[in-house]
């Protein structure tokens, strides 16, 4: 029974099952390169002990006799079932001219048998290993960075995210990278040992048999045969030189295009997602790794880890619906929600990245979480008085008693919070009577709904008219023409767009004067408020 294949597509999964396929070709190359040394030293001890040829031969012929070549696939083509009974041929040869055989000297059995052997293994198996440890490092360095990374939380800088999401993406494309190269060089050297061990092995015996006067009737028992092995040697090196094209132009089609890899019959998406857990003592996140068939829409959830507390096992689960989830519900990133037929309760999941999640909504067709606005009358989303003495409040409580507070504005304040307010506020029996000053309102909530009111104006302050016009200026790489731009376009405003801008400028300014203690640059409020 042959080795199952190695797929170039199944390095993007790294799935454990791809684990354990490659797990037994590194068996099988550690037994060949057992296998090579063994017939490194005894051919050795066959050339400088002639006195001890007899027993040296014996014991040769017991190594090629033990030794059972394994091929990929379940069935063997004639070529390949004479490459993997030569051995055995050969041994049983050998045996039988060891009842005739006399003295011996061997001039050449160096260069015909070790040598090559020696560069096979240098070459092939010495590389491979080589390819081993380097896939092996860069996957210790890959998942521990990730891991790293998805413990992050979203109180971070969003500068030390980016940072950390742009190192996660270069060590992925170099684990990718080492996989590839590992696959392609595991293969390679499972083909080329069909033929760089046998054919030194053949060379090395014809020179023995010649060396000692063999009769012509076992010369021409062997002749046929052979003659057949040659013909299947260079049968099977013809198609590896013909199929060796095809499988780097695989290769380089699968470096640049993954995701077009999918087999037949494959899931339609599949790799590792962290599922939250809620236990007796508290919520842990725990490793999955998870098939999805969209035609079915059944999730196959495979646990990596067990929890001393009570044994996961695998899960089957038929998809109902998928939503992402808000960043401002949860302190963890990636994250999107799912309800399934079996079971009433939400499970939330985790995905290695933000593309990561996008792909698995997309397979699960995931919607975006619905907002609703507490503030419910058209009037009350202008720029009117009511909004004004808004924007006036929030600007002074904050510069008042949270101006100096890490992080402000950044900060997300807790939704329910921040509804209250804003429904509070913009009461239309009493509009504006709402004390900021009050402990009731914490920073986070009144940066939160400041933010929340501009964002959901019925027009951006700037205006759809002026829109087009503001994003050529920004995109200018001449600073004067840029900054000359923008504050001509901020006099085409209406009036009262106007003023509210010009309030929020001086607000920000202000907040950015204390970014050594609030640690909000000017950059950092470009990315919020922008």
């Amino acid at each position: 029974m042959g080795h199952p294949p190695l797929e170039f597509s199944d390095c993007y999964h790294d799935s454990p099952d791809f684990r354990d396929r490659l797990k037994c070709y590194e068996q099988e190359l550690d037994r060949t390169n057992k296998f090579i040394k063994d017939i490194i030293r005894d051919g050795n001890s066959l050339i400088s002990a002639i006195k001890n040829y007899s027993i040296a031969v014996q014991k040769f012929s017991q190594t090629l006799q033990s030794f059972q070549f394994d091929f990929i696939g379940d069935t063997l083509t004639d070529d390949e079932l004479n490459i993997a009974e030569s051995f055995k041929e050969f041994a049983g040869l050998l045996q039988e001219l060891e009842d005739e055989r006399i003295n011996l000297l061997i001039n050449n059995a160096t260069d015909l048998l070790i040598k090559p052997l020696e560069q096979f293994r240098k070459e092939q198996i010495g590389v491979t290993k080589e390819r081993r440890k380097k896939f092996e490092k860069d996957s210790e360095r890959f998942y521990s960075l990730l891991d790293r990374n998805l413990n992050l939380t979203t109180k971070k800088k969003e500068s030390q995210l980016q940072e950390s999401d742009t190192q996660v993406d270069k060590e992925r494309m170099n684990f990718y990278e080492s996989s590839l190269e590992y696959v392609y060089q595991m293969q390679e050297v499972q083909e080329r040992k069909k033929f760089d061990i046998v054919e030194p092995v053949l060379a090395f015996l014809h020179s023995l048999f010649t060396f000692n006067n063999l009769s012509f009737e076992l010369t021409q028992d062997f002749l046929p045969y052979k003659q057949q092995l040659q013909l299947s040697l260079q049968n099977t090196r013809n198609h590896f030189t013909s199929t060796r094209e095809e499988m780097a132009e695989l290769l380089k089609r699968v470096k640049d295009f993954p995701q077009s890899s999918k087999l037949p019959g494959t899931p339609t998406i599949q790799g590792y997602l962290y599922t939250q857990e809620k236990w007796a003592l508290g919520t842990t996140w725990v490793k999955y790794y998870c098939k999805y068939d969209k035609d079915s829409r059944l999730l196959t959830m495979i646990p990596m880890e067990q929890k001393p507390v009570a044994k996961l096992s695998t899960l089957e689960l038929k998809l109902k619906s998928c939503v992402r989830r808000k960043t401002d519900s949860i302190d963890k990133r990636f994250c999107f929600d799912i309800e399934t037929h079996e079971r009433q309760r939400t499970y939330t999941l985790q995905a290695l990245s933000e593309a990561d999640r996008r792909l698995w909504m997309q397979a699960m067709d995931g919607r975006e979480p619905i907002y609703h606005s507490p503030i419910t009358k058209q009037e009350d989303m202008e720029l009117n008085e009511t909004g004004f003495k808004f924007v006036r409040k929030c600007i002074n409580a904050v510069e008042t008693k949270g101006i100096n507070c890490e992080g402000v504005y950044r900060t997300v304040g807790s939704n329910i919070q921040v509804q209250k307010l804003l429904v509070a506020f913009f009461d239309p029996k009493c509009p504006g009577d709402v004390d900021l000053q009050n402990s009731d309102w914490d920073i986070k909530t009144i940066t939160s709904a400041l933010k929340f009111y501009l964002r959901n104006l019925s027009e951006p302050l700037m205006t759809y008219k002026l829109h087009g016009d503001l994003i050529l200026a920004a995109k200018s790489d001449i600073v004067d023409y840029r900054l000359r731009a923008i504050h001509l376009l901020s006099y085409k405003l209406p009036d009262i767009n106007r003023q509210m801008l010009e309030l929020i400028i001086r607000h920000l300014v202000n907040v950015c004067s204390f970014s050594k203690e609030n640690l909000m640059t000017s950059s950092n409020m470009g990315v919020i408020f922008g």
